[in-house]
Protein backbone atom coordinates (compact mmCIF):
# COMPACT_ATOMS: atom_id res chain seq x y z
CA UNK A 1 0.00 0.00 0.00
CA UNK A 2 2.99 2.23 0.90
CA UNK A 3 4.27 1.79 -2.92
CA UNK A 4 1.08 2.28 -4.48
CA UNK A 5 -0.24 5.46 -2.48
CA UNK A 6 3.95 6.93 -3.28
CA UNK A 7 3.25 6.19 -6.93
CA UNK A 8 0.21 7.45 -6.76
CA UNK A 9 1.18 10.98 -5.26
CA UNK A 10 2.37 12.49 -8.98
CA UNK A 11 3.60 11.20 -11.79
CA UNK A 12 5.55 13.77 -14.16
CA UNK A 13 7.18 13.34 -17.48
CA UNK A 14 8.15 15.51 -20.13
CA UNK A 15 7.20 14.49 -23.99
CA UNK A 16 9.14 15.52 -27.13
CA UNK A 17 7.44 15.32 -30.00
CA UNK A 18 9.59 15.72 -33.05
CA UNK A 19 6.22 15.89 -36.12
CA UNK A 20 2.52 16.26 -35.71
CA UNK A 21 1.31 15.38 -38.88
CA UNK A 22 -2.15 16.54 -37.91
CA UNK A 23 -1.48 20.22 -38.22
CA UNK A 24 -0.56 20.34 -42.09
CA UNK A 25 -4.10 20.23 -43.51
CA UNK A 26 -5.67 23.23 -45.12
CA UNK A 27 -2.67 26.07 -44.11
CA UNK A 28 -3.12 29.65 -45.14
CA UNK A 29 -0.74 30.47 -48.02
CA UNK A 30 0.20 33.55 -46.17
CA UNK A 31 2.45 31.54 -43.66
CA UNK A 32 6.05 30.93 -45.02
CA UNK A 33 8.83 28.93 -43.27
CA UNK A 34 11.08 29.98 -40.63
CA UNK A 35 14.23 28.72 -39.08
CA UNK A 36 15.31 26.91 -36.10
CA UNK A 37 17.06 29.00 -33.26
CA UNK A 38 18.56 28.22 -30.12
CA UNK A 39 16.32 30.51 -27.68
CA UNK A 40 13.22 29.22 -29.46
CA UNK A 41 11.13 26.66 -30.80
CA UNK A 42 9.42 27.40 -33.76
CA UNK A 43 6.67 26.37 -35.93
CA UNK A 44 7.97 26.04 -39.80
CA UNK A 45 5.19 25.58 -42.59
CA UNK A 46 3.83 26.24 -45.70
CA UNK A 47 0.98 25.55 -47.80
CA UNK A 48 1.95 22.26 -48.73
CA UNK A 49 2.84 20.97 -45.88
CA UNK A 50 6.17 21.02 -43.29
CA UNK A 51 7.69 20.56 -39.88
CA UNK A 52 6.50 21.15 -36.10
CA UNK A 53 8.65 20.23 -32.95
CA UNK A 54 7.30 21.22 -29.69
CA UNK A 55 8.00 20.35 -25.95
CA UNK A 56 4.76 19.21 -24.23
CA UNK A 57 4.74 18.25 -19.99
CA UNK A 58 2.30 16.16 -18.99
CA UNK A 59 0.87 15.89 -15.35
CA UNK A 60 -0.80 12.56 -14.74
CA UNK A 61 -1.96 11.74 -11.09
CA UNK A 62 -4.33 9.31 -9.49
CA UNK A 63 -7.27 8.68 -6.95
CA UNK A 64 -6.41 6.47 -3.65
CA UNK A 65 -9.41 5.22 -1.60
CA UNK A 66 -11.35 8.46 -2.96
CA UNK A 67 -8.59 10.73 -1.70
CA UNK A 68 -6.85 13.15 -4.78
CA UNK A 69 -3.61 12.02 -4.44
CA UNK A 70 -1.97 15.41 -6.38
CA UNK A 71 -0.01 17.29 -4.13
CA UNK A 72 -1.12 20.68 -2.77
CA UNK A 73 1.80 22.62 -4.14
CA UNK A 74 1.32 21.10 -7.52
CA UNK A 75 -2.38 22.25 -7.63
CA UNK A 76 -1.79 25.54 -6.57
CA UNK A 77 1.17 25.77 -9.42
CA UNK A 78 -1.16 24.35 -12.05
CA UNK A 79 -4.63 26.77 -10.80
CA UNK A 80 -2.43 29.49 -11.79
CA UNK A 81 -1.24 28.58 -14.60
CA UNK A 82 -4.55 27.22 -15.62
CA UNK A 83 -5.21 30.21 -18.07
CA UNK A 84 -2.79 31.72 -19.77
CA UNK A 85 -2.67 35.81 -20.40
CA UNK A 86 -3.87 36.95 -23.37
CA UNK A 87 -1.53 39.34 -25.31
CA UNK A 88 -2.67 41.48 -28.66
CA UNK A 89 -0.22 43.69 -29.78
CA UNK A 90 -0.60 46.20 -32.76
CA UNK A 91 2.60 47.86 -33.95
CA UNK A 92 2.26 50.59 -36.34
CA UNK A 93 6.18 51.14 -37.83
CA UNK A 94 7.23 54.23 -40.11
CA UNK A 95 9.60 52.28 -41.90
CA UNK A 96 7.09 49.51 -42.62
CA UNK A 97 4.26 49.19 -45.21
CA UNK A 98 2.04 47.06 -43.26
CA UNK A 99 0.39 47.06 -39.95
CA UNK A 100 1.84 44.34 -37.57
CA UNK A 101 0.16 42.52 -35.11
CA UNK A 102 1.06 39.77 -32.74
CA UNK A 103 -1.46 37.95 -30.95
CA UNK A 104 -0.32 34.99 -28.09
CA UNK A 105 -2.40 33.17 -25.81
CA UNK A 106 0.06 30.38 -23.92
CA UNK A 107 0.01 27.73 -25.52
CA UNK A 108 -3.58 27.53 -26.65
CA UNK A 109 -3.37 29.35 -29.67
CA UNK A 110 -4.57 28.11 -33.23
CA UNK A 111 -4.42 28.54 -36.43
CA UNK A 112 -6.63 31.52 -36.30
CA UNK A 113 -8.30 30.97 -39.76
CA UNK A 114 -11.53 32.29 -38.31
CA UNK A 115 -9.47 35.25 -37.21
CA UNK A 116 -7.90 36.21 -40.09
CA UNK A 117 -11.05 35.55 -42.42
CA UNK A 118 -12.82 38.50 -39.86
CA UNK A 119 -9.84 40.62 -40.82
CA UNK A 120 -10.97 40.09 -44.41
CA UNK A 121 -14.98 41.18 -43.71
CA UNK A 122 -13.25 44.52 -42.32
CA UNK A 123 -11.72 44.90 -45.45
CA UNK A 124 -7.69 44.08 -44.47
CA UNK A 125 -5.37 41.48 -46.11
CA UNK A 126 -2.91 39.74 -44.25
CA UNK A 127 -0.34 39.80 -46.56
CA UNK A 128 2.22 37.55 -43.99
CA UNK A 129 2.12 35.40 -41.12
CA UNK A 130 4.97 33.30 -38.83
CA UNK A 131 4.06 31.29 -35.97
CA UNK A 132 6.70 30.59 -33.24
CA UNK A 133 7.18 29.15 -29.77
CA UNK A 134 9.33 30.34 -26.91
CA UNK A 135 9.19 29.61 -23.37
CA UNK A 136 6.04 27.47 -23.79
CA UNK A 137 4.43 30.39 -25.61
CA UNK A 138 3.08 29.97 -28.73
CA UNK A 139 2.92 33.47 -30.63
CA UNK A 140 1.72 34.31 -34.22
CA UNK A 141 2.26 37.62 -35.83
CA UNK A 142 0.64 38.75 -39.09
CA UNK A 143 1.36 41.89 -41.67
CA UNK A 144 -2.21 42.96 -42.57
CA UNK A 145 -2.21 45.88 -45.22
CA UNK A 146 -5.61 47.31 -46.40
CA UNK A 147 -7.50 45.74 -49.12
CA UNK A 148 -8.35 48.94 -51.45
CA UNK A 149 -5.07 50.78 -50.99
CA UNK A 150 -1.92 47.69 -50.38
CA UNK A 151 -1.12 49.70 -47.56
CA UNK A 152 -0.94 49.53 -43.86
CA UNK A 153 -3.93 50.69 -41.40
CA UNK A 154 -3.40 54.53 -40.23
CA UNK A 155 -7.22 55.27 -39.37
CA UNK A 156 -7.59 54.87 -35.62
CA UNK A 157 -11.37 54.01 -35.72
CA UNK A 158 -10.03 51.14 -38.23
CA UNK A 159 -7.27 49.74 -35.87
CA UNK A 160 -9.66 49.67 -32.41
CA UNK A 161 -12.02 47.43 -34.73
CA UNK A 162 -8.97 44.96 -35.66
CA UNK A 163 -7.91 45.21 -31.56
CA UNK A 164 -11.89 44.48 -30.73
CA UNK A 165 -12.55 41.71 -33.70
CA UNK A 166 -9.28 39.60 -32.42
CA UNK A 167 -10.07 40.07 -29.23
CA UNK A 168 -13.86 38.83 -29.67
CA UNK A 169 -12.57 35.77 -31.91
CA UNK A 170 -9.88 35.07 -28.92
CA UNK A 171 -13.03 34.75 -26.78
CA UNK A 172 -15.20 32.82 -29.38
CA UNK A 173 -12.80 30.18 -29.61
CA UNK A 174 -11.41 30.30 -26.57
CA UNK A 175 -13.72 31.16 -23.68
CA UNK A 176 -11.45 30.71 -21.14
CA UNK A 177 -9.76 33.42 -21.98
CA UNK A 178 -12.46 35.69 -21.32
CA UNK A 179 -11.64 35.83 -17.75
CA UNK A 180 -8.38 37.25 -18.23
CA UNK A 181 -9.66 40.01 -20.50
CA UNK A 182 -10.92 43.18 -19.54
CA UNK A 183 -13.94 42.31 -22.40
CA UNK A 184 -15.05 39.22 -21.09
CA UNK A 185 -17.13 41.50 -18.62
CA UNK A 186 -18.97 42.58 -21.30
CA UNK A 187 -19.00 39.76 -24.13
CA UNK A 188 -17.28 36.85 -22.40
CA UNK A 189 -18.34 33.46 -20.95
CA UNK A 190 -16.94 34.03 -17.80
CA UNK A 191 -15.96 37.31 -15.93
CA UNK A 192 -13.00 38.34 -14.65
CA UNK A 193 -12.36 37.94 -10.85
CA UNK A 194 -10.06 40.62 -10.74
CA UNK A 195 -10.63 43.69 -12.01
CA UNK A 196 -7.54 47.04 -11.67
CA UNK A 197 -8.79 49.84 -10.13
CA UNK A 198 -8.04 52.68 -12.82
CA UNK A 199 -6.31 55.43 -10.63
CA UNK A 200 -3.65 52.07 -9.11
CA UNK A 201 -3.63 50.73 -12.96
CA UNK A 202 -3.12 54.19 -14.88
CA UNK A 203 0.26 55.62 -16.14
CA UNK A 204 1.05 58.29 -18.08
CA UNK A 205 4.67 59.44 -19.15
CA UNK A 206 6.21 61.77 -21.78
CA UNK A 207 9.82 61.89 -22.50
CA UNK A 208 11.96 63.11 -25.78
CA UNK A 209 12.15 60.91 -28.16
CA UNK A 210 15.27 62.88 -30.36
CA UNK A 211 14.35 66.31 -31.57
CA UNK A 212 11.19 65.80 -33.90
CA UNK A 213 9.42 63.43 -32.09
CA UNK A 214 8.27 62.16 -28.30
CA UNK A 215 7.39 59.15 -26.94
CA UNK A 216 3.71 59.00 -24.68
CA UNK A 217 3.30 55.98 -22.74
CA UNK A 218 0.10 54.89 -21.31
CA UNK A 219 -0.79 52.27 -19.08
CA UNK A 220 -4.59 52.33 -17.65
CA UNK A 221 -7.24 49.82 -17.27
CA UNK A 222 -8.80 48.47 -21.02
CA UNK A 223 -12.15 48.93 -22.23
CA UNK A 224 -13.62 49.07 -25.30
CA UNK A 225 -12.77 51.99 -27.63
CA UNK A 226 -10.00 53.45 -25.25
CA UNK A 227 -7.94 53.78 -28.63
CA UNK A 228 -10.37 55.86 -29.65
CA UNK A 229 -10.31 58.17 -26.57
CA UNK A 230 -6.69 58.59 -26.52
CA UNK A 231 -6.27 59.71 -30.17
CA UNK A 232 -9.04 61.74 -30.05
CA UNK A 233 -7.75 63.62 -27.07
CA UNK A 234 -4.65 64.10 -28.74
CA UNK A 235 -5.82 65.65 -31.92
CA UNK A 236 -7.87 67.89 -29.93
CA UNK A 237 -4.72 69.59 -28.62
CA UNK A 238 -3.18 69.37 -32.40
CA UNK A 239 -1.02 66.75 -31.45
CA UNK A 240 0.09 64.38 -34.61
CA UNK A 241 0.81 60.77 -33.84
CA UNK A 242 3.75 59.48 -35.93
CA UNK A 243 3.02 55.89 -35.03
CA UNK A 244 2.33 53.62 -32.25
CA UNK A 245 2.77 50.26 -30.43
CA UNK A 246 -0.76 49.04 -29.33
CA UNK A 247 -0.53 46.06 -26.34
CA UNK A 248 -3.67 45.26 -24.78
CA UNK A 249 -1.76 42.28 -22.02
CA UNK A 250 -5.23 41.05 -20.45
CA UNK A 251 -7.31 43.50 -18.31
CA UNK A 252 -4.12 46.36 -19.19
CA UNK A 253 -4.00 48.62 -22.03
CA UNK A 254 0.23 49.24 -22.35
CA UNK A 255 0.28 51.59 -25.18
CA UNK A 256 2.84 53.69 -26.80
CA UNK A 257 2.61 56.38 -29.24
CA UNK A 258 4.99 58.28 -30.87
CA UNK A 259 4.40 61.95 -30.84
CA UNK A 260 4.65 65.65 -32.16
CA UNK A 261 3.69 69.01 -32.63
CA UNK A 262 4.26 71.08 -35.35
CA UNK A 263 7.18 68.76 -36.73
CA UNK A 264 8.85 68.93 -33.15
CA UNK A 265 8.95 67.61 -30.13
CA UNK A 266 6.74 68.12 -27.35
CA UNK A 267 7.39 70.56 -24.95
CA UNK A 268 7.60 70.40 -21.40
CA UNK A 269 4.31 72.76 -20.93
CA UNK A 270 2.30 70.95 -23.47
CA UNK A 271 3.66 67.68 -22.50
CA UNK A 272 2.13 68.39 -18.82
CA UNK A 273 -0.77 69.50 -20.85
CA UNK A 274 -1.38 66.42 -22.42
CA UNK A 275 -0.13 64.06 -19.32
CA UNK A 276 -3.15 65.99 -17.67
CA UNK A 277 -5.87 65.91 -20.26
CA UNK A 278 -4.95 62.09 -20.25
CA UNK A 279 -5.30 61.29 -16.78
CA UNK A 280 -8.41 63.56 -15.85
CA UNK A 281 -10.58 61.52 -19.43
CA UNK A 282 -9.28 58.06 -18.50
CA UNK A 283 -9.66 57.95 -14.63
CA UNK A 284 -12.87 59.92 -14.64
CA UNK A 285 -15.79 57.57 -13.14
CA UNK A 286 -18.39 56.64 -15.86
CA UNK A 287 -21.60 58.90 -15.62
CA UNK A 288 -25.03 59.05 -16.40
CA UNK A 289 -24.29 61.97 -19.17
CA UNK A 290 -28.51 62.94 -18.37
CA UNK A 291 -27.39 63.23 -14.58
CA UNK A 292 -26.54 66.69 -13.24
Amino acid sequence: MAIANAFCISLRSTISDAADSGVFSTLPPQFTASKLQSSAVLHSFSSSGGFVYRRKTYTVSCTLDGVDSLPPALKDEQESVSVPLPVVQIIQDTECDATAVEISFGDRLGLLIDTMKALKDLGLDVVKGTVTTQDAVKKTKILITRLDTGRKVEDPDLLENIRLTIINNLMKYHPESSERLAMGEAFGIKAPEKKPDVDVATHIHVKDDGPKRSMLYVETADRSGLLMEIVKIMADINIHVESAEIDTEGLIAKDKFYVSYGGAALTKSLSQVLVNCLRYHLRRPETDEESY
